[in-house]
């Protein structure tokens, strides 16, 4: 395939934010806004729709002042519609310059739902263009239902088309609205409308839930179409839109294609995305997902070993990420050795074989094991000093009482030494931290590390008894370090947690 330059249009700010509960604040739409734009450096961003609400208003507002004053305000675009000239009087008091108007791409919207011939829908769309453009705004144009539009109705399109085609319109944006193309007909349908304006722009926009449309959007670039929508990880309206990371991945690899995305930031715009939507990236998903730069089979890890048997194109650092190595019962020796490798951890041949049991124990009894555990597994199995308890926990007691915030009262011993601290919070574990806080500064004159995330697990149909996982993920020395701990109690298993990543800072620091 000929290598082409791809416009990528992110609309996970307004399509995105149709996902069911999503609802972004102005400053996190701001936030967004700026991270995409200069850091991720997509071509577009769509962030809002027109005359929605006060609060889009705000953002949108906000986002343009922003746009402008870094010389991007023309990648900024806004949903409009069909109304008279409503939207684009609503755009432009925002400081916007582009509007992304949505007419109907199908007989059957135009006239069941908006009750017009298609005659004077054409006439609408055509007032509303040269109104945007009398108000200096650049106009593309959605046509809503395309795919059934082209199934059912392709005179209705072809007309429509024909009138707008010299309208002056930057870009004709061809939705699968309701997800239910295949590629064989985004090639069919997509190749009659390059053939047929051969002159025009086109881009495609599609919808998830046939779980094609990754696939859909690169048959509309194998059949012509010179830009495509996308949100992060996924979002939007039903089973969401394209994934930013997954086209971008197989434009590159599958298809040679350009784009002007910058990969490394991918995973950065996926988490920002997660934290702000509160949808949860699934392990699994490609490219971002938690796993899927993780070998589990022992036999893949030495496979890696030898001339990187195991590797594809999909390069973790390539995204900002690194190669882990899963530590449980089908881990094997050659995925210990590299865990170790990594942790700088020298071990004989039968002193690996004993750790290697005592991980496959673990995880026969599904408890999740982690490189960070390692050091402390070492120690439990050989009894030797590489993960040696430098930070230990002496006594504590934590409270909690209504009308009254928790408090914690600590004894911890570093390196020898016995410190108390005391603090309140707005939890238990909240209390327990800052009182660690209160001993590192006083003390110790030193930093403690900053809280990334933290969650919460119990198996399956655990009952009140259960055990409780509690993962604390830390930012540290520029990167992340994610530490676990198992408690029939979940303030104790943070504070389990707690105490690893402590240890294993204080080991760092010899």
């Amino acid at each position: 395939m000929k290598q082409s330059f791809i416009e990528i249009m992110d609309s996970t700010l307004r399509d995105g934010e149709q996902t069911n509960g999503v609802s972004f604040l102005p400053h996190e739409k701001l936030a967004m806004a700026r991270k995409l734009l200069s850091a991720v450096n997509v071509d577009r961003i769509e962030v809002a729709s027109a005359r929605v609400s006060e609060g889009e208003h705000e953002a949108v507002t906000m986002i343009c002042k922003a746009a402008s004053k870094a010389g991007k305000l023309d990648r900024v675009e806004v949903l409009g519609f069909v109304d008279g000239g409503k939207s684009v009087d609503w755009i432009a008091e925002c400081g916007g310059h582009v509007i992304n108007l949505l007419a109907k791409g199908s007989l059957k919207h135009c006239t069941q739902q908006l009750k017009k011939t298609e005659h004077e829908h054409i006439n609408d769309i055509l007032h509303d263009v040269d109104y945007a453009h009398e108000k200096g705004l650049v106009v593309n144009l959605y046509l809503e239902d395309w795919s059934n539009g082209m199934k059912d109705s392709p005179k209705y399109v072809y007309h429509l088309m024909d009138a707008l085609a010299d309208a002056g319109i930057a870009r004709f944006m061809l939705p699968d609205t309701l997800g239910v193309m295949n590629p064989l007909q985004v090639v069919e349908y997509f190749r009659k409308m390059v053939k047929r304006y051969p002159q025009l722009h086109f881009d495609f926009h599609a919808h998830n839930d046939y779980d094609l449309a990754v696939s859909n959007s690169l048959a509309a670039v194998l059949s012509g179409a010179k830009g495509l929508h996308v949100t992060v990880n996924g979002l939007g309206e039903r089973c969401g839109n394209a994934p930013m990371a997954s086209v971008q991945a197989i434009l590159k690899d599958q298809f040679h294609a350009k784009t002007n995305i910058v990969e490394s930031q991918l995973n950065d715009i996926s988490r920002m995305v997660e934290s702000f939507s509160g949808i949860a990236v699934a392990p699994n998903q490609p490219i971002v997902g938690e796993n899927v730069f993780t070998q589990v089979a022992g036999v893949h890890a030495d496979g890696d070993s030898k001339d990187k048997l195991y590797y594809n194109e999909l390069i973790p650092e390539r995204f900002g990420r690194k190669r882990e190595y899963a530590l449980g019962k089908n881990s094997g020796r050659a995925n210990i050795a590299k865990n170790l490798e990594e942790l700088g951890l020298e071990l004989t041949p039968e002193q690996t074989r004993r750790v290697t049991e005592r991980i496959t124990e673990l995880g026969d009894k599904k408890e999740i094991v982690t490189q960070e555990d390692l050091p402390f597994i070492v120690s439990d199995v050989l009894k030797h000093s590489a993960g040696d308890e430098k930070v230990k926990l002496i006594s504590y007691v934590v409270s909690t009482a209504y009308g009254l915030k928790p408090g914690a009262n600590i004894k911890v011993e570093i390196n020898g030494c016995q410190y108390d601290g005391s603090a309140v919070g707005d939890g238990q574990y909240d209390a327990f931290v800052k009182a660690l806080r209160y001993i590192y500064k006083k003390y110790l004159n030193r930093t403690f590390p900053i809280l990334a995330n933290y969650q919460v697990t119990i198996p399956p149909g655990g009952r009140t008894d259960a055990l409780v996982q509690t993962v604390i993920t830390w930012h540290h020395k520029g990167g992340l370090l994610r530490t676990r701990g198992l408690d029939a109690d979940q303030t104790e298993a943070a504070i389990k947690a707690t105490f690893k990543m402590l240890n294993i800072i204080e080991n760092e620091l010899g």
